[in-house]
């Protein structure tokens, strides 16, 4: 446990820095499991990103669990890790199940929508959802209206282009047009394993205060004030869901 630990420690300065300490988010982790990222599976690679991230959900969701999505050109939404069993997670839930589907090729909107699914639909809330997407490269260009029209939702997605890998597309999510809010961020690292604690977590949450703060300006958010309470009652919904989220 004392690498977790000191990885946590890592996390809360990072969030003291960058004033998100009193934020509540629930923290979902996207990996890419096609066949270019099958060594870094094998090697431990892909257990310490997932043990890195649980260190944010940790500090970040009142509960503390990492929700976790495997995908190639199928996706499996994964049993969520905990500190009490991230100990060979990855082994053990991903590439020792024969169910899940492993080292294909990409195709990222199925997972994507299955993401705005579970946070939208299934479990909505007024806290925000915060997505650590890790990709190897050639991310298809069809997620631009999943980004596009999730923008008018709680819902911020982190993508980590990780290898040496064609990252064109992902380079550009920062000028992309036609959102209410700028709710998708990139940054590239070769070599995730070698990056420091301090280094990756200012990466990941460089972006994210400030998405907060204009979700909140644009009530995609509540104000700090209130945006820890849920209302137990909710309007009833007169369109369905996907119809409400691509706007048709």
């Amino acid at each position: 446990m004392a690498t977790i630990d000191l990885q946590k420690k890592s996390v809360k300065i990072v969030l003291e820095k960058k004033k998100l300490a009193t934020v509540t988010a629930r923290v979902g982790l996207v990996l890419d499991i096609t066949g270019s990222m099958r060594n870094m599976y094998k090697n431990g690679t892909v257990q310490k990103v997932v043990e890195r991230i649980l260190a944010i959900a940790s500090q970040f969701d009142d509960d503390g669990m990492l929700d976790v999505w495997v995908y190639d050109n199928e996706f499996s939404r994964l049993k969520p890790v905990s500190e009490g069993d991230f100990d060979g997670y990855v082994n053990r839930i991903i590439l020792e199940d024969e169910l899940v589907h492993k080292f294909g090729r990409n195709d990222e909107p199925p997972v994507m929508k299955d993401v705005l699914r579970k946070y939208l639909e299934e479990e909505p809330s007024t806290d925000p959802a915060y997505i650590v997407f890790i990709n190897d490269g050639g991310c298809k260009k069809s997620i631009k209206p999943i980004i596009e029209s999730s923008a008018k939702h709680p819902v911020f997605w982190q993508f980590v282009g990780i290898g040496n890998g064609n990252f064109d597309f992902l380079r550009k999510l920062d000028t992309m047009e036609g959102r209410i809010v700028d709710n998708a961020n990139f940054f590239h690292v070769e070599e995730i394993d070698k990056i420091s604690d301090d280094q990756l977590y200012d990466s990941l949450l460089n972006e994210f205060p400030s998405w907060l703060r204009e979700a909140r300006q644009k009530g995609i958010l509540e104000d700090e004030e209130t945006e820890h309470k849920f209302a137990a009652k909710t309007e009833p919904i007169k369109k369905s869901f996907w119809s409400k989220l691509f706007g048709r």
